[in-house]
């Protein structure tokens, strides 16, 4: 039950870069995960290339990568890793750990794991040509005699290391994934946000238009309202002068009927002289009066659009400067 305990408290203290206790000093992010100092400053270095170091002579801007455990962002400022604060409590926990272990429980587990072959011997060696871990009987006189072997430990930190540079490579290339992703999502949304932009600008100039086009077409109906006008009105003079003359030549017809039925011949000398005076007056009234030929006419105020709206089918965008 002890060794199981110190078991889950030594996973509560690897580090997720390089799977290793947390080596000192610890720094506690701002999520509230740890990393070692090293293991910090590789993957924050990965993720900014272009970061100066420390001790440099010009003065280094900030930087950010993300945390390897809950990928949240790290916002760093000019002094880098080193301005993260330690995790002292974690520090003392490793400390008091090593004094009660005297050695890493993964190296008790590799004490205890025995060859299937040898049930005495202990898997010590690593078979570099079969890539699999094996002990020192088999390489002298078993399967492995033949093979290429190096020693457990020194393979075991290789490919520790190999792991671990791996992972910082991995998560700093995630970082730089997630920072491109992040951007297009930016360009996405100026984009969008263009787009609308421009929208608006397109409806205003072809509203523009439209006030333009409704514009004159007031003017040009004002203009041939205002001639309308003035020829029903001449024409319409000429129907009242035209018909006062009608109605006068009417009432003389009527007065030289009634001339006509006088029988008093006296009387009808005075009155007909009369109405035959009036008659050869109006007779000689001239009523050459009236419109001439295709005065009714109004076809000069036709216009032709055509050019217009082929020029309006013909707009495009622009190309920008």
């Amino acid at each position: 039950a002890e060794a199981r305990s110190m078991e889950s408290l030594e996973k509560q203290l690897i580090c997720p870069i390089c799977l290793e206790m947390f080596t000192k000093p610890v720094v506690i992010l701002p999520c509230q995960h740890n990393l070692c100092r090293k293991c910090a400053n590789d993957v924050f270095q990965a993720s900014n290339p272009l970061w100066q170091s420390r001790g440099s002579s010009a003065v280094p801007s900030g930087g950010r990568f993300r945390c390897p455990s809950c990928r949240h962002e790290v916002v760093l400022d000019r002094h880098g890793v080193y301005g993260l604060q330690r995790n002292l409590l974690v520090e003392n926990i490793i400390d008091i750990y090593k004094q009660e272990s005297a050695r890493p429980l993964h190296a008790k587990a590799e004490q205890q794991l025995m060859c299937e072959e040898h049930e005495d011997e202990r898997i010590n060696i690593y078979c570099l040509r079969c890539e699999a871990p094996t002990c020192s009987l088999c390489k002298v006189f078993g399967a492995h005699k033949d093979c290429e072997v190096a020693p457990l430990p020194a393979v075991y930190q290789r490919q520790k290391s190999e792991l671990s540079d791996g992972i910082a490579m991995l998560v700093a290339s995630n970082d730089r994934i997630q920072a491109i992703i992040t951007q297009m999502e930016e360009i996405c949304h100026t984009i969008e946000e263009n787009g609308r932009r421009q929208k608006q600008q397109l409806g205003l100039r072809f509203e523009a238009l439209c006030g333009i086009l409704e514009e004159r077409r007031k003017e040009l109906l004002q203009i041939l309202g205002r001639e309308q006008e003035e020829k029903v009105q001449h024409v319409r003079g000429l129907i009242r002068q035209y018909g006062d003359h009608l109605e006068t030549s009417s009432k003389l017809v009527e007065t030289a009927i009634q001339a006509m039925e006088e029988p008093q011949m006296a009387v009808y000398l005075q009155v007909g002289f009369f109405a035959s005076c009036r008659i050869t007056d109006m007779s000689k009234v001239s009523m050459s009066s009236r419109p001439e030929p295709g005065y009714e006419s109004m076809e000069h105020f036709s216009i032709n659009v055509d050019c217009v709206a082929e020029m309006l089918r013909t707009i495009e965008f622009q190309p920008g400067d």
